[in-house]
């Protein structure tokens, strides 16, 4: 069960926002009951680019074993 303050991964990408599926994030909000969730994505040096309403498939919690990665931020 994903709760408020949990990382989480990106599922999808999300163009519009720069985002790209694996991206990691902060759950801010859960609505009801985890069908969907308010989550905060920043850079690593602590710059918000977008606080996104998701659906529940649009997310995944971090797994066992798994490892982040760092990529640029490509902005249009």
């Amino acid at each position: 069960m994903i709760r408020e303050r949990d990382e989480v991964v990106l599922n999808t990408d999300l163009p519009v926002h720069g985002l790209k599926r694996g991206d990691m994030g902060t759950v801010v909000m859960v609505h009801g009951e985890g069908e969907g969730y308010e989550v905060e994505f920043m850079t690593l040096d602590g710059e918000t680019l977008a606080v996104v309403t998701l659906l529940a498939n649009q997310v995944r919690s971090i797994r066992r074993r798994e490892i982040a990665h760092v990529r640029r931020l490509e902005r249009a």
